[in-house]
């Protein structure tokens, strides 16, 4: 079986300023560079002729490169605890409308479109379930609401692989193909 997903791989200078922002949250695991990234399609587990499959659906996929900003930061939560700190990607409707077109790519493949709601970012540290959501995350995520970036572009569009580990998931870029 391949884990996989579809995502955008933000230029090494706006990688290195979100590595500038992750720290502040004791016990939070902050991503390292190989992870960051914005997701546009959670795939899962699949078996080879369906990986093949997504990939040869993405390798036909036109649509044009994103330009796109970094713009403040949120967390993703359950229940009163705390899962994820990220890093918001802005605009949105350009990265919906790149999440619809890979949906539709991955329907067209036999996968079930995807049910969430699509909120562009960069995940930037997971939290373990012993980190409630106190007071350090409450101030890392004040000191960092107005973070932004100056516009970049994404060019390509990634299928991923991801191995799950003892310290959490490894990503491994296994196809890429241009945005025009």
């Amino acid at each position: 079986m391949h884990r996989l997903f579809v995502a955008l791989r933000p230029p090494r200078d706006i990688r290195d300023a979100l590595a500038d922002v992750m720290d502040g949250v004791p016990g939070a695991r902050w991503q390292d560079d190989d992870q960051l990234h914005l997701t546009t399609r959670f795939i899962g587990a699949v078996e080879r002729p369906v990986a093949e499959d997504i990939a040869a659906a993405l390798g036909s996929l036109h649509a044009p490169r994103v330009e796109a900003a970094i713009s403040g930061v949120g967390q993703f939560g359950q229940r009163g605890r705390s899962e994820a700190l990220w890093a918001g990607v802005t605009p949105h409707a350009a990265l919906a409308a790149l999440h619809r077109k890979v949906d539709q790519a991955m329907v067209r493949v036999g996968l079930q479109p995807e049910r969430r709601a699509y909120l562009p970012h960069i995940t930037l540290a997971r939290l373990p379930r012993a980190l409630n959501a106190g007071p350090e995350i409450a101030a890392w995520l004040a000191r960092h609401a107005g973070l932004t970036s100056t516009p970049f572009s994404f060019e390509h569009l990634i299928l991923y692989e991801s191995q799950l580990g003892r310290t959490g998931a490894s990503y491994e870029p296994i196809a890429r193909w241009p945005l025009e």
